[in-house]
């Protein structure tokens, strides 16, 4: 059976106001060749066409290369920079990983990646953790971040957007950020050791803030729904951060639109992506 091909009605961009050179968006489940569990959603059914772009998730090796290969050919890029993702705060230059990748070596080790360069895709996975992606307004610099909690509490947005600030010549509180789909608050359940991890070293309003994005189960003691894009939101506005979109879309809620690990646990991944063009 022949499946369309993968379009702009299948993917999210950012509403933001940046320079047109700023290229940015994120897959959903729709739009690519994996079958069941991988495949697309539709009126009760898991159906062939699923975008899945994680070759660890399970799915057939050569679906994922023909959905990467999807991605590329919508998007005209061919430099992705593509991470092994290890829920830290660790930012790297997306051309490093191009080079390992071309060498044969291992995928680099991160959970961030920036540049500066044309044509140069900044990607992350996810199937419930936050993406978050960066850009000046005039395009001078992206970059995009893998934030679960764990990236989050360890500074994995405070660190993407120096170097971005970085790279563009110019502070943080002059950059823009998009904050993509994840795990929403209704669906969020941590336990009191992810509140103390966000507790810990904030005070004042923020320690308020904080604690507000976390709210007790009464039906289940010591544990929390948690608001991952508040949290990621007073992360940002920390570093001067206003310009800020996104944040409203659930993936465990969503399923006709993403994959999500917590809801499914056998389950694809999507891609966040940003890049520079001319």
């Amino acid at each position: 059976m022949s499946l369309p091909e993968l379009s702009f009605a299948d993917v999210i961009q950012p509403a933001w106001r940046v320079a047109p050179r700023v290229r940015a968006l994120v897959t959903t489940r729709n739009g690519g060749v994996s079958v069941p569990p991988f495949g697309r959603w539709q009126a009760g059914e898991d159906r062939a066409g699923g975008l899945n772009l994680g070759f660890l998730s399970g799915d057939d090796p050569e679906s994922v290369k023909q959905n990467r290969a999807r991605l590329s050919a919508l998007t005209g890029v061919a430099k992705i920079a593509w991470l092994k993702q290890i829920h830290g705060a660790e930012v790297v230059d997306a051309a490093s990983a191009l080079d390992a990748a071309s060498h044969g070596a291992p995928l680099v080790e991160a959970d961030a990646s920036v540049t500066a360069a044309l044509d140069t895709a900044c990607v992350v996975m996810i199937a419930d953790c936050m993406p978050v992606l960066l850009c000046d307004a005039e395009g001078r610099a992206v970059g995009a971040a893998h934030a679960g909690w764990r990236g989050l509490a360890a500074g994995v947005i405070e660190h993407t957007a120096q170097r971005v600030a970085s790279l563009a010549g110019t502070q943080t509180e002059t950059l823009h950020a998009y904050l993509g789909p994840s795990i929403g608050p209704t669906a969020f359940e941590v336990g009191a050791d992810v509140r103390d991890a966000f507790m810990n070293g904030v005070d004042g309003a923020q320690r308020q803030a904080t604690a507000s994005a976390f709210v007790p189960r009464a039906s289940a003691p010591g544990k929390y729904l948690a608001d991952l894009p508040a949290l990621a939101r007073l992360r940002l506005q920390r570093l001067g951060i206003t310009q800020i979109t996104g944040g409203d879309a659930c993936t465990v809620t969503r399923r006709e639109s993403f994959y999500s690990y917590r809801r499914d646990r056998e389950t694809g991944r999507m891609a966040a992506m940003i890049w520079l063009a001319d």
